[in-house]
């Protein structure tokens, strides 16, 4: 898979060469590319934001710019493009899913007051957010999609790794364990120390529906 993401800020990104995704960029399992808009416009002063139409506070992004790069990198709309905003719907698990079926997509960062509207009807085939609260831009979302995509890529991750996890099937994770078996008076519950794998799994699904039901009981309802 290759992720195109489109930024005023390329330096942000350098947290995705850490851990599982860059190990699976150095593999070449996935492919994140981090494109600088400012690289793309024709203002000789790298300007990329202007004052709103109709007055207001803030800045925002040019259409010109952002255009320009997602033709260049983009010119046969083969990527999904989506652009990360607080009006797209949540980021969910099921999202998830549908994305990590395209081949490629493209990911705009919008920063200050957002970006102009004809940027949207013009290039963007759909908006996501990932939570009802609002961000200084663009970039920390697209690194969650990001995420919380590639990691179901054939090979980042292992299967057996993401057969349990949170949501996968409308339920939180059971609690997790570890050595030492005792630490500060606490035990690790017997069950888990027993070998007794269709208990473990019993107490796994108890411990998941107790957990839903307690955090996140719309869940449940699904």
């Amino acid at each position: 898979m290759r992720i195109d993401i489109l930024t005023l800020f390329p330096e942000m990104f350098s947290a995705l060469q850490e851990s599982i995704l860059g190990r699976a960029q150095k593999s070449g399992k996935i492919e994140i590319n981090i494109v600088n808009i400012r690289d793309y416009t024709q203002d000789k002063h790298l300007k990329c934001d202007d004052y709103p139409f109709g007055g207001g506070a803030g800045m925002v992004m040019m259409p010109q710019p952002i255009g320009s790069a997602i033709e260049a990198i983009d010119p046969d709309h083969e990527a999904r493009r989506i652009y990360l905003s607080p009006k797209g719907k949540t980021l969910c698990q099921q999202k998830v899913f549908e994305l990590v079926e395209y081949p490629r997509l493209l990911l705009l960062c919008g920063h200050y007051e957002g970006v102009d509207q004809r940027v949207i009807d013009l290039f963007i085939d759909e908006e996501i957010s990932i939570g009802d609260y609002v961000l200084t831009g663009g970039e920390l979302p697209a690194m969650v999609l990001a995420d919380s995509v590639s990691r179901y890529v054939d090979g980042v991750i292992s299967t057996s790794s993401l057969i349990d996890e949170s949501f996968s099937q409308n339920l939180l994770e059971y609690p997790q364990y570890t050595r030492p078996q005792e630490y500060k008076g606490l035990c690790v519950p017997e069950v888990l120390r027993s070998g007794d794998h269709a208990k473990v799994d019993a107490w796994r699904r108890e411990q998941a529906l107790i957990i839903t039901q307690k955090c996140r009981p719309d869940l449940l309802k699904k």
